[in-house]
């Protein structure tokens, strides 16, 4: 791939580092695209907060039933052996530590792993927090799929989030149109970049990363 990646290009890279036999939940917005990237032989099983398991890509013309919607409200389909129940079981699921990995937008994300999302505390902002603090909490890895910096140039990935915190040191992955960055003990590791170099990211970024 040349350049920075589009936002299905990003949905493609996260589809393809989630590990077979997953049980993952996507969130709301950006990370919903990976639906359409996940293979058969992965045999990944989709979770979605408002009670199903085994959700399949988005629907498209005949497929579309207006009674079969993920968390965003968007039409999606069923694989074979799905199953549907109470929004309370649903959240029984993510609170339980039953999902693997869930994927989720994100305001900033803090070098420790620090998750903000719901909020960015300015007065007329309207706050959605939904599930994300129950799956910030409860899933065993946290990706987050979103563009490193906001449309005036400001970084996303930061020391220390200035937004209303969702989860604490709970995001293990971050997936941006320049670069993926695993989030380890050691610091953030640039593991690939696009349209771009490490040393290019170090400039612009106010945190540290090693390849």
């Amino acid at each position: 791939m040349s350049g920075y990646l589009t936002r299905s290009e990003m949905a493609q890279m996260v589809a393809r580092d989630i590990p077979a036999g997953s049980y993952v939940n996507l969130g709301i917005g950006q990370p919903t695209l990976v639906s359409d990237y996940l293979t058969a032989d992965q045999h990944v099983v989709l979770h979605t907060e408002n009670g199903m398991l085994g959700m399949g890509p988005q629907a498209e013309g005949d497929e579309v039933d207006p009674d079969l919607v993920n968390a965003g409200k968007i039409a999606v389909t069923e694989l074979p052996g799905a199953a549907y129940f109470h929004h309370a079981d649903s959240f029984a699921i993510m609170r339980g530590g039953h999902l693997d990995i869930c994927v989720m937008g994100a305001f900033q994300v803090s070098a420790a792993g620090d998750l903000a999302n719901w909020h960015t505390g300015e007065p007329d902002a309207i706050p959605a927090v939904g599930g994300a603090m129950d799956l910030a909490a409860g899933a065993k890895e946290v990706f987050v799929m979103m563009t490193l910096f906001t449309k005036d140039g400001t970084p996303k990935l930061v020391p220390k989030c200035t937004y209303p915190l969702t989860g604490v040191g709970c995001v293990s992955r971050v997936y941006t149109e320049r670069a993926v960055f695993h989030l380890t003990s050691n610091g953030i590791v640039v593991k690939e970049t696009f349209g771009t170099s490490v040393d290019e990211l170090a400039e612009s970024l106010e945190v540290d990363v090693v390849a």
